[in-house]
């Protein structure tokens, strides 16, 4: 029976104000930001395991693939049908195939498209610049198309060297929108493209959008009097907030910045729900594995977690799950029933528990960044690497043994299918209201620190939506608000309130006793004996 090994990036909330005490390394330990290798060099198959967020992210839905045309875009002069050829992408002329993708995802973001109508004649958005870097899907390209319909100028490039849709990328660059991306970059291509953004004569960005971080610390780097006039950053990962803090607590963040990422509704719906239906959708796609009698092993129970192992369970797999967090472990124990306890954001899977795997095993990461997967060790002469389908390599040992690695060990869900377009529709709704809240913000609201999105604000992305499931809001009568002490529009919830799921298995207080004790011995080895079970088996 094979296995399979998913690494989620599970994380505890990060207080405001307050920075996390992992130190994440910065952009400029890992890259050299004063030259671009040669031609040779950005074309070259390797690609370093670094902090920066080059980790796959891609579209399966993507019907264009990079070995159609070996050509790199940076050596093509392409014009759109307006005469400008500011921007770099694939191939330009398949911008009409991308705008029927744009269309199909606008069908199921109806909050964005509403939010669009309501606010495009105010233009609450007129005089932004906003430089991002995001991943290019049909999805993202509803937001920025709702942005510039809000009165913005846009530059955009990828956060992930997989993530562009290239005919997306196309349909934007044929409005005018200028786009520096394409499916399968080389590490040179991606800041290439970041710099191409930032860089531009005539132009100087006031906003940044970021997923990751890497086009907040290029700017930072390269540009530190463009840096200083940025108005605000809105931040979507927590590898990017994690940046975030860090810059702010060595007081080098001189402007605002929203933390998109831990706001409810990004944390409740995205991470949850999204990882949920898209892991097996990204599983299914690259390997055609059967769940059922599978035992898997999920390294990590935040809500990308949550949604993994709530998918996988359903399909029958014999489910093991790896924390370090004792509350996120209790929730397994009133979840599953068993649990065990280890997990960091690098090397979660060691070389030693990769040798260990058995024949077919597959390997797979849901967590942001590459680090999770120790995939470095595994770039060494004793072993083979041998590329069976796109994102899909058999790592070959010495003695003939064979484990499936996923998109390099970098994000499955997007690098390998593609995910809900609906739920996305939830958090590029945040995004775009995080901008409208910096950039129209009066002086002295917001401090050169890092914020989490207003609760308000919060609520009206999720009052945007209710209309999908034709649901209506009950009213507060006024005796009612003033005795819960609310305003009958909101906030309903305090800061500090906690929208957790139901238990699906109900526990006593001396089964919860029991299970606290057992992770509390089992901690020490927690991740060994999750391995060698697996392996017995």
């Amino acid at each position: 029976m094979g296995e399979l090994s998913v690494s989620s990036a599970a994380f505890s909330a990060v207080p405001i104000h307050k920075p996390v005490k992992k130190q994440i390394q910065f952009v400029e330990d890992k890259q050299e930001f004063s030259r671009f290798p040669t031609k040779a060099g950005r074309r070259s198959l390797s690609r370093s395991i670094s902090q920066s967020s080059t980790d796959s992210y891609s579209s399966a839905a993507s019907y264009t693939d990079s070995s159609d045309d070996e050509t790199s875009p940076r050596d093509k002069t392409q014009l759109n049908s307006k005469g400008t050829s500011d921007f770099c992408v694939k191939n330009i002329k398949q911008a009409e195939f991308g705008r029927r993708e744009i269309e199909i995802a606008e069908q199921d973001m109806s909050a964005l498209i509403s939010l669009r109508k309501r606010a495009q004649g105010e233009k609450p958005l007129a005089g932004a610049k906003i430089v991002g870097c995001t991943h290019i899907t049909a999805q993202t390209a509803v937001l920025i198309e709702t942005l510039v319909a809000l009165g913005a100028q846009c530059r955009w490039t990828a956060c992930n060297i997989y993530s562009t849709q290239n005919e997306v990328a196309a349909a934007l660059s044929e409005i005018g929108v200028a786009v520096f991306a394409w499916k399968g970059e080389s590490e040179d291509d991606f800041w290439w493209c970041i710099d191409k953004c930032v860089n531009m004569e005539g132009w100087q960005p006031n906003m940044i959008l970021d997923d990751g971080g890497d086009l907040t610390h290029w700017v930072y780097k390269k540009y530190p009097n463009v840096f200083k006039k940025i108005r605000g950053i809105v931040e979507e990962s927590v590898t990017g907030v994690h940046r975030l803090y860090q810059l702010s607590k060595a007081g080098k963040l001189c402007v605002p910045a929203m933390n998109v990422n831990d706001s409810v509704t990004k944390q409740k719906f995205d991470n949850l729900y999204c990882c949920r239906e898209s892991i097996l959708d990204g599983l299914k796609r690259t390997t055609d594995v059967m769940f059922g009698g599978k035992q898997v092993v999920v390294c990590g129970y935040g809500e990308v977690g949550k949604g993994c192992t709530a998918a996988l369970k359903a399909m029958g797999s014999i489910v093991y799950v790896t924390e370090i967090d004792p509350i996120c472990a209790l929730q397994i124990g009133f979840r599953l029933g068993f649990f065990s306890g280890l997990l960091g954001n690098k090397n979660v899977v060691t070389r030693d528990q990769l040798d260990r795997m058995k024949n077919g095993s597959i390997v797979c990461n849901m967590g942001h960044s590459n680090t999770e997967i120790d995939v470095a060790s595994l770039r060494t002469p004793e072993l083979t690497w041998e590329r069976v389908r796109s994102q899909v390599d058999h790592v070959i040992w010495p003695d003939g043994k064979r484990v499936i690695l996923l998109a390099e060990g970098r994000l499955l869900n997007l690098s390998c299918s593609t995910v809900p377009t609906f739920v996305l529709s939830i958090t590029a709704t945040t995004q775009a209201l995080a901008l409208i809240e910096l950039y129209n913000a009066p002086e002295g609201r917001y401090k050169q620190d890092v914020y989490l999105l207003p609760k308000k604000m919060d609520e009206y992305v999720a009052s945007l939506h209710l209309p999908t499931f034709d649901a209506h809001l009950t009213e507060l009568s006024d005796e009612q608000a003033k005795y819960l002490g609310l305003n009958k529009n909101g906030p309903f919830k305090p800061n500090y309130y906690r929208y957790n799921h139901p238990s699906k298995i109900p526990l006593n207080d001396t089964q919860i006793s029991d299970l606290c004790t057992i992770y509390l011995q089992w901690i020490p080895t927690a991740t060994a004996y999750m391995f060698s079970l697996v392996q017995s088996s």
